[in-house]
């Protein structure tokens, strides 16, 4: 593995993050102006991207096995060029049943990326924490710049140019990924440059029970918050506020609340990582509390806050769940994380349209979103204690000598 392919490999890692979590929030956007050119309501426009996130979580471990025993690179191209078509083809569909298969589309191959992508980047990097960081800003600021361009487009071109024109981005990437590739620019590592501490057999079944009850928490709170902002800015900003509007305000919220993640990453690497991701959770509750009943612009600034610590725990934990899982299993791990924060929380979506069709309002699901942060930070507090000395002294430059990527360089 040279310095060049591991630079090369952070840097379309992190545009695939971005792109994973860009259309998803562009539907939110869409949703409030596709029940008038649907016929629908804007709690049915909703349901419309339920199959899509039961398979972006499902098929992750899919996935994940695939990038363990064929190719990350090639699973990458994959997700590159099938995401980028998928997005396309919105420009296309009719009627409510075309556009959620369209959305069920870019759900299958948007859950490549997480666990072939994330288990890629560390693979490839040094400091993970840091690296970790990093990328989880591309995934953070996803749902802002979603927000942005979905706000801009949908304003001035109509609610398809807002998939078609992120879509052919994502698509000319893959073939520039793929290009990378065939030039030997990229090369694809069966080992880590900075092998972790092997965990003990009894570590790593303790941290696995722990972590997915509390990935499945975060991860509910993580969707829950996609599609309701959106909405409750619309309602509590102003009689005055435009779809545009309230774009800009989730695009606000989003991109600073992303930046945390490069604090966060740094702390992983330097304090216990389930130190940091106890205290990201329990920050969430008071927050979460205080914005069922906030409006105006410090509305905007309490979910700022409330974003900003739920992405900041995603750094920690996404470190935990590598320190406690052998590298051979990496992608297959972080693949059933995906089942529970993508898949299994995606039912936080209908509960969404179900508790505001019930209530008229969003505060009862606030309520429930910082129980569930409650139940996060004591689950948390369960995990292992980590054991950090060593693990300098196991860090090597080079771990990994260049493998050609299968099936992908043509050799």
């Amino acid at each position: 593995m040279t310095a060049r392919s591991a630079r090369a490999s952070l840097a379309f890692s992190c545009l695939g993050h971005l792109y994973a979590h860009v259309f998803e929030p562009i539907f939110y956007i869409a949703a409030l102006v596709l029940p008038g050119e649907l016929g629908l309501s804007y709690e049915e426009v909703l349901a419309l991207v339920i199959a899509g996130k039961l398979l972006y979580g499902v098929l992750a471990p899919v996935a994940g096995w695939a990038g363990d025993r064929w190719s990350t690179v090639g699973m990458m191209v994959v997700f590159f060029l099938g995401l980028g078509v998928s997005a396309l083809s919105m420009g296309v569909v009719q009627g409510p049943w075309g556009v959620a298969l369209a959305l069920a589309a870019m759900g299958t191959f948007g859950s490549i990326y997480h666990p072939v992508g994330i288990a890629w980047l560390l693979r490839n990097a040094v400091d993970k924490g840091k690296a970790i960081g990093l990328n989880g800003v591309f995934g953070g600021i996803g749902p802002g710049v979603a927000s942005l361009v979905a706000g801009t487009l949908i304003a001035a071109f109509g609610w398809r140019t807002a998939f078609v024109v992120p879509g052919a981005v994502v698509l000319l990437t893959g073939l520039v990924f793929l290009w990378y590739l065939r030039r030997g620019w990229v090369v694809e590592a069966k080992a880590d440059r900075a092998p972790m501490r092997e965990p003990s057999r009894g570590d790593t079944m303790r941290a696995g029970i722990v972590l997915s009850v509390t990935m499945l928490g975060a991860g509910l709170i993580y969707q829950a918050s996609q599609p309701a902002l959106p909405k409750l800015f619309e309602e509590r900003l102003g009689d005055t506020v435009s779809v545009a509007d309230a774009a800009l305000a989730v695009t606000v919220v989003y991109l600073v609340a992303g930046l945390t993640q490069i604090v966060a990453g740094h702390l992983a690497d330097r304090f216990p990582a389930k130190r940091i991701y106890v205290l990201a959770a329990l920050v969430q509750a008071p927050l979460l509390a205080l914005l069922s009943g906030a409006s105006g612009l410090p509305m905007v600034a309490v979910a700022l806050l409330a974003v900003a610590g739920n992405m900041g725990a995603i750094p920690a934990e996404n470190l935990l769940l590598a320190k406690y899982t052998p590298a051979r299993w990496r992608g297959t791990a972080f693949g059933l994380k995906f089942v529970l924060s993508f898949g299994v929380s995606g039912l936080a979506v209908p509960l969404v349209s179900l508790l505001r069709g019930l209530t008229g309002g969003f505060e009862v699901l606030l309520w429930l979103m910082a129980g569930a942060a409650l139940m996060v930070a004591a689950a948390a507090s369960l995990l292992p204690t980590e054991k950090k000395e060593g693990e300098a002294a196991e860090r090597v430059t080079e771990a990994a000598s260049p493998v050609p990527a299968t099936g992908i360089d043509g050799n």
